[in-house]
């Protein structure tokens, strides 16, 4: 559904006057909300102060880039109306093509929204890189398939398929809030993938992954649906630069069928609350190995998360540790679910900082209803 022409025009405005002469703040004009990393330090305003010159509707690649350009000055708000395909009916022609044409970067001080509650983009990969002040809301996203996955031989134990492209990508960039999006890979779902070298031609990578010391994140209320391998914070072991910062803040979203990465976290400070997993250990397409996971130098502090898995016999099935020794990283839960029981002993870790902002968890039990009411496109 489009938004009233009334809204539209309000949301270039600035914001309109009720009966009662109360401001009302549209959600294009909205910031971060206060219970999350990107709240910190300033706040995530995004594009929320921009001028009425500066609020563009889009409805095709075209006018999306120009939209984006660097013509225009200052923070800006581009509202997103319908599906845009960012291959406008060409398909790509190799992964360099992809990667140019695909490619939706997003400048400093942008909020990126959907206009109506079908709004959203197929054959496209977002790119917050190296920016700060950036809200991305409301999208329904199609994860993207890389035309040319590579074989790797030397991956895994009899090789694996690897691809590029991420719905969102998120690299050293501060202040970033993804709230409202619909991921899948649906209608392109891993079970319909041609088999080569014995396993499926793999073309999904992430579907948002956040990395290179970015900060300040808050993914709240998104729904991820039908994929692999979710979100990675912190991309390498190697990353040492990555310790202090990667503090992201993941509340109310909804995994369901995802198959691992929900997330899988290193070095980052990472708080997770009020998310709903749902999953199944014998899915044909996406059978469920892990939840979290607690990677090199991961610092996780969890509150009452709900995660209901088929065939889930311990909190290892939902929790997974990927590494030893002095870096093995922390796991800290309180009140989290594992298929109706509580999820103990996987928090037995102490919580190694405490969370700096306010927040007020529903309990695990309630989570379930709420987040299926409230998480992905259309629900805002």
């Amino acid at each position: 559904m489009k938004l009233p022409a009334a809204l539209v025009l309000c949301a270039a405005l600035g914001g309109c006057v009720s009966a009662a002469t109360q401001p009302v703040q549209l959600p294009a004009r909205q910031e971060a909300p206060p219970d999350g990393w990107a709240a910190l330090e300033g706040g995530t305003r995004g594009g929320s102060d921009a001028p009425a010159a500066n609020v563009f509707t889009v409805t095709d690649a075209a006018q999306l880039r120009s939209a984006l350009g660097k013509s225009v000055q200052g923070s800006r708000i581009v509202m997103v109306d319908g599906i845009i395909d960012m291959s406008e009916g060409h398909p790509f022609t190799s992964s360099a093509d992809q990667a140019r044409r695909g490619k939706v970067l997003l400048p400093a001080n942008t909020t990126l929204i959907g206009a109506g509650n079908e709004s959203g983009f197929v054959n496209a990969h977002l790119v917050v890189a190296n920016v700060s002040q950036v809200i991305i809301r409301n999208l329904r996203l199609r994860n993207p398939c890389d035309v040319a996955p590579r074989w790797d031989p030397a991956d895994g134990e009899d090789g694996n398929w690897n691809a590029e492209f991420d719905s969102i990508a998120i690299a050293g960039s501060q202040h970033v809030w993804v709230d409202h999006n619909s991921f899948t890979d649906a209608p392109v779902t891993d079970d319909l993938l041609p088999v080569e070298n014995g396993k499926h031609k793999q073309c999904h990578d992430g579907a948002l992954d956040i990395r290179d010391a970015s900060d300040f994140v808050t993914v709240s209320y998104n729904h991820f649906a039908l994929h692999a391998k979710n979100t990675l914070i912190g991309a390498s072991d190697k990353a040492v630069t990555d310790a202090g910062h990667l503090r992201v803040t993941l509340s109310n979203n909804l995994f369901e069928y995802i198959a691992g990465r929900a997330p899988r976290v290193r070095f980052g400070q990472v708080h997770l609350f009020n998310n709903y997993h749902v999953g199944d250990r014998r899915h044909p397409a996406y059978r469920h190995g892990y939840s979290v996971g607690v990677a090199r130098g991961a610092r996780i502090v969890s509150h009452a998360n709900a995660y209901d898995i088929a065939g889930a016999r311990s909190c290892l099935d939902a929790v997974r540790p990927f590494a030893n020794g002095l870096d093995a990283g922390t796991f800290a839960d309180t009140g989290s679910l594992l298929n109706g029981a509580p999820l103990a002993p996987c928090g037995s870790d102490a919580a190694s900082w405490t969370v700096p902002y306010p927040f007020t968890p529903l309990p695990a039990s309630a989570v379930p209803a709420h987040v299926r009411l409230h998480a992905g496109a259309g629900k805002m």
